[in-house]
């Protein structure tokens, strides 16, 4: 910027803050971008329903190495330089989407695509808490919950809609996305990133160790309504557009994706009207609406019922948002500057722990209890950590839980 345009802490952090939302966004978009062509590549490959699954499930394992080791190198050599590997190597693996022509390149492509995000999930999420609007508390907790869903939506919905156009196939989606990294990763180079503060480098040694462990407890009061979210996001994704089209008989790429869209978008509203409220009122609410909707869903299954079934993806998709809101408005107050990418690389590896193996478990059961079978097992346990949830968050000690989001007085600093 010039001298007429100085960089103040404001534009900083609207600049940084729009740059990790948007790249989240995007990044989940293109996590979600395949699935509504799972069912035609399983047909066209002539692949067993475990492939379908293993095409989704192999993006968590490299994602998980990464996250385990390095997640929190941007703590340690800045932001930027990580989220430019991450970019330029996720955009290599949409091109090896976009030339597949076989299961092992497939495989290959959403491997590579896992090892970006594995890179990319923890500097988006650190950077969106490293620039949250100084008047606007809590805008981090819901920027980390509203952007990934609206890209899981926005992903399902581009890509459907597109495939049911004529003379569009998945290469072009590809093509598409490919572009959009490289300008993520230039942007970033044009924000300024946050100084360190005398504060940063933390409390005193013992303080630190109170702290840490803090944050344990905290991350396993949290665990429960993790799991059961992402559980449940493993299941949409993989599974929802062959449930769509076997159970309920649809016959177009939108219709097939219309779980997915409507799980994102439900997740989207809920996260945003309940972000005033208390973390434990949110964290309750998302794990009771994550259980009450898995019933819901299996009974519409068991019918089976279209509308009632897309309801009752409605109800799961508010639980997921804001029981994923909850988590993060409980844990983020609790997280030191210097921290904040290594104990996203934590949440982000239970969160995918949760999502893979689970679907990898029921492409193995799909062949002997059916689609609608298998969301029917993974559904018990979804609705089993719900109720585990609801106990924890409602026996959580109040100073765990930080008071409902506020905007601050213009003027004021950040503490």
């Amino acid at each position: 910027m010039t001298a007429a345009t100085p960089v103040t802490p404001a534009t900083r952090a609207r600049g940084g803050f729009c740059l990790a939302v948007t790249g989240t966004v995007v990044l989940m978009a293109a996590a979600s971008a395949p699935s509504p062509f799972y069912p035609q590549l399983t047909e066209q490959l002539q692949l067993p329903p475990v492939a379908t699954t293993l095409i989704f499930a192999i993006y968590a394992i490299p994602l998980l190495l990464a996250l385990l080791t390095l997640g929190s190198l941007s703590d340690r050599v800045g932001r930027r330089g990580i989220l430019t590997v991450g970019s330029v190597a996720l955009s290599v693996s949409l091109l090896m989407f976009w030339a597949a022509d076989s299961f092992l390149l497939l495989l290959a492509a959403r491997a590579l695509q896992g090892l970006a995000a594995g890179l990319l999930v923890p500097v988006l999420n650190a950077m969106m808490v490293d620039h949250e609007p100084s008047r606007w508390l809590g805008a981090a907790a819901l920027a980390n919950t509203v952007a990934p869903m609206a890209g899981l939506g926005l992903g399902a919905l581009t890509a459907a809609g597109l495939l049911d156009l004529p003379g569009i196939d998945a290469g072009t989606i590809f093509l598409l996305l490919a572009a959009v990294f490289p300008l993520l990763a230039a942007t970033a180079w044009t924000i300024p990133t946050p100084p360190v503060l005398p504060g940063d480098a933390g409390p005193d040694p013992r303080a630190r160790r109170v702290s840490a462990a803090t944050r344990r407890r905290i991350i396993v009061s949290v665990a429960p309504a993790i799991i059961a979210g992402w559980v449940t996001n493993g299941l949409f994704l993989a599974l929802g557009p062959g449930i769509i089209a076997t159970r309920f008989h649809a016959d177009t790429y939108l219709h097939q994706a219309g779980s997915i869209i409507i799980l994102a978008a439900a997740g989207v509203v809920a996260a945003t009207a309940l972000q005033g409220a208390t973390a434990r009122r949110i964290s309750v609410f998302g794990a009771v609406s994550l259980g009450a909707g898995t019933v819901l869903s299996l009974a519409a299954l068991a019918v089976p019922t279209l509308p009632g079934y897309l309801a009752s993806v409605a109800v799961v998709g508010a639980g997921f948002g804001t029981a994923f809101m909850g988590a993060m408005r409980t844990l983020l107050p609790h997280v030191d500057p210097g921290q904040r990418a290594t104990v996203m690389a934590v949440i982000y590896t239970i969160s995918y722990l949760a999502m893979s193996v689970p679907v990898v478990l029921a492409g193995f059961l799909v062949p002997a209890l059916t689609l609608p079978g298998a969301a029917a097992v993974l559904g018990g346990v979804v609705v089993l950590l719900s109720i585990t949830a609801t106990l924890t968050h409602l026996r959580t000690p109040t100073e765990l839980t930080p008071p409902a989001t506020q905007h601050r007085p213009k003027g004021t600093r950040r503490p």
